[in-house]
């Protein structure tokens, strides 16, 4: 079923870190709220609002308690029904984060089953396991927390009649539910249901490939990584039965009208991830193999092709994107400084000129750069239990070039932002870029319209494939390939030179391009669109 969101531009919003109303430091629902005009401004045809359901905040958030209230710390359910109908009115559509992997400890279900005790109805909403060792001292298996130590933590530490632990593949404040009790499906069913009443046109499934886990849960066969936790231990994602969960969830997600947005995050290789958006499951799911790509023609083209192959074989379209929260942003993981920056901006205008949705994180619009924050204030759970911090991606927006109120996103008066802003963070805000034709904000911008004009006169198509190519630029014979060619099957090809020198553009109209041709060439670091 074809919907807005097959070529849809998507802005993910992280609320912590959008715009503070109420001057506690901290992004709120109100924020979004008043800003609404300038993410309408964009271009983009939806918003991806990350966790601001009740949680006790562990993991900013993905620790949910209530899957069916807003936290105090962001607003009220009447402040987002007010989000939703104003975002609405500005023709905007409302995805909406749900976290079904785990929960989090202060979920009443969990504080009960741990209460409950061994053997009881409460415990099997959960995966709680013995553990080894006479005296039940040692974990139930070798698996690791994606965040670092072991996956499992004691449920009474210390007690001498409670010999349980409970798995949780993220930090100990986030229990995994256990998907083997239908009663886990009917409650997230209510919880999908709930929003979706709500009119909220889609939801982002979070660890979407994480539900179930391997029967018996034996050891890993391999020894799991911290950070890849979840991706090196198969026997703790990816399983079989997980694809019911979401043929189930689309029929209630098409039972609605219009038809209400599942998109998944499953970080597997092409050939696995495709499988969770075979026709009655998933939408999308985010192409994973090309959000961490650094700056380098050969390594796009191997990608893009092994992408292009799945989706022949499956019919199933990448959802492209190369910034999240979780992820170091592309101004500095592309080089860093004044070229990292240009080359952050050719890269989002070359996922612009692509077929397929596209997943854009804020900030990524003014080619905001990775912070370096001090260890004293970095909060990441995963710094603390496993020593890499995703806090960087994750400072707050600059508005205003005064660095009153961390530059706008506070009120003046109001306390210190939840992370601080660096010095100079104000030379990147909305406010400065406003003012500049030449700004990263006003090529996203020019950038959007473009894509928009191209599918209403018929030279972008819906569900176009691509043929990906990398050479020497046609400027002079090199050994590594300078030149990225992504051509899709309408005729427009997204040029881009990953090199020091400027490359050739194939024959045709000049669509668009992130910096201006010189002499007729493309220069470094640029990218163009041309059919």
């Amino acid at each position: 079923m074809s919907g807005w969101w097959d070529d849809a531009v998507v802005y993910e919003v992280y609320p912590r870190s959008f715009a503070d109303a109420d001057g506690d430091g901290v992004g709120d629902l109100r924020g979004i709220i008043a800003r609404l005009p300038y993410l309408a401004s964009l271009g983009v045809e939806g918003l991806w609002l990350t966790p601001f359901q009740r949680s006790p905040q562990e993991d900013q958030g993905y620790d949910i308690s209530d899957y069916c209230d807003v936290d105090p710390l962001f607003g009220t359910l009447a402040d987002f029904d007010e989000l939703l109908a104003s975002a609405h009115a500005h023709g905007l559509r409302v995805l909406v984060d749900i976290v079904p992997n785990h929960t989090s400890v202060e979920n009443p279900l969990f504080e009960a089953a741990v209460a409950a005790g061994p053997g009881s109805p409460e415990r099997d909403l959960f995966v709680f396991r013995r553990g080894r060792g006479e005296a039940s001292e040692l974990p139930p298996n070798n698996w690791l927390s994606v965040f670092g130590g072991p996956a499992w933590h004691r449920a009474a530490p210390g007690s001498q009649t409670d010999p349980e632990w409970y798995l949780h593949l993220f930090s100990p404040g986030q229990p995994d539910w256990n998907w083997e009790n239908p009663r886990v499906g009917d409650y997230f069913e209510r919880v999908l249901r709930f929003w979706f009443d709500r009119d909220v046109d889609g939801i982002r499934v979070d660890v979407a490939h994480g539900l179930f886990k391997a029967e018996g849960l034996p050891d890993s066969p391999t020894v799991p990584t911290v950070i890849d936790g979840l991706r090196s231990n198969p026997l703790a994602m990816d399983q079989e039965p997980v694809h019911d969960v979401y043929r189930h969830w689309r029929r209630v997600a098409d039972s609605y009208s219009p038809s209400r947005l599942l998109v998944g995050e499953v970080n597997l290789p092409p050939e696995r991830s495709a499988r969770y958006t075979r026709p009655d499951e998933l939408h999308q799911t985010f192409a994973f193999a090309f959000i961490k790509l650094g700056w380098d023609a050969a390594s796009w083209q191997e990608v893009g092709a092994q992408l292009a192959r799945v989706r022949d074989e499956t019919g199933s379209s990448p959802s492209w994107a190369l910034e999240n929260h979780d992820i170091v942003r592309t101004a500095t993981r592309f080089g860093g400084g004044v070229r990292g920056r240009r080359r952050a901006r050719a890269a989002l205008a070359a996922l612009l000129g692509l077929p397929g949705a596209v997943y854009v994180f804020q900030g990524q619009e003014l080619g905001l750069p990775e912070v370096d924050v001090p260890l004293a204030d970095r909060v990441d759970p995963m710094w603390h239990h496993g020593g890499v911090s995703r806090d960087g991606a994750r400072i707050p927006l600059p508005w205003s070039a005064d660095a009153d109120g961390a530059h706008g996103f506070s009120p003046s008066t109001g306390e210190r932002s939840w992370l601080p802003t660096p010095e100079g963070w104000g030379r990147f805000s909305v406010e400065t870029q406003e003012g500049s034709d030449d700004s990263s904000l006003a090529l996203f911008r020019r950038a959007t319209v473009r894509r928009s004009d191209l599918h209403a006169s018929g030279r972008f198509s819906t569900g176009e494939g691509v043929s990906w190519r990398a050479d020497d630029g046609g400027t002079a014979a090199r050994d590594t390939p300078v030149r990225l060619i992504a051509r899709r099957s309408g005729g427009v090809s997204v040029v881009v030179a990953m090199g020091d020198g400027p490359v050739v553009l194939p024959p045709g109209e000049l669509l668009f391009s992130s910096e201006p041709l010189i002499e007729g060439l493309l220069p470094p670091d640029a990218t163009a669109w041309v059919g």
